[in-house]
């Protein structure tokens, strides 16, 4: 049976250490490869515009009052299918958090 090979302690680290750098290169040009494109803004619509506008004035008007550590509530009067500012309005004041 054929003697094994023997490896010094310093070719163990020697080995050790080039796999880490091997995987530490592998995982960065994944990681950079992977970064997902990032979306262009969309334009909101002057409708949704005035709207969002509309309600910063009255949460910065409650917010001098002193009531500005409540929740911001809207209502909906008018329902129309064509310029929903639902996202738009979602978007801009974090409601996907």
């Amino acid at each position: 049976m054929p003697k094994p090979i023997r490896m010094s302690r310093r070719s163990w680290v020697v080995a050790w250490a080039v796999l880490c750098a091997a995987g530490l290169a592998a995982t960065a040009t994944l990681n950079a490869s992977s970064a997902p494109d990032p979306q262009p803004e969309k334009s909101v619509s002057a409708e949704c515009a005035e709207r969002i506008a509309d309600i910063e004035t009255q949460r910065a008007k409650a917010k001098q009052e002193g009531k500005g550590d409540g929740v911001l509530v809207f209502s909906r009067i008018q329902v129309s299918t064509e310029d929903d500012c639902l996202d738009d309005l979602r978007n801009h004041f974090g409601g996907d958090q």
